[in-house]
């Protein structure tokens, strides 16, 4: 009984240490407001998209894995006249 109580053990500290180590993947993506041509970041994780009143919005962007990346997506269509703020 002792065996299987530390293998049990063992195993669930070998789990939860993956599961520290592998950090969360949230995907962020820039989208933009069709009135305005706002660009904005959204992170994915987020439980509600946008609320597409008064407005409606599309993705202009594939996912970046960090919000660097991100914004640097963001920053690049700024300088290219897709996005207005």
């Amino acid at each position: 009984m002792r065996r299987v109580t530390a293998f049990c053990a063992a195993t669930a500290i070998a789990i939860s240490a993956l599961a520290v180590s592998a950090p969360a993947q949230a995907g962020y993506y820039v989208i933009r407001w069709d009135n305005t041509g706002i660009c904005q970041i959204w992170n994915e994780d987020l439980q509600q998209k946008p609320i597409q009143w008064p407005s409606t919005y599309k993705v202009v962007s594939k996912p970046a894995p960090t919000l660097t990346g991100a914004m640097a997506v963001q920053q690049k269509m700024r300088m290219e006249r897709q996005c207005t703020l």
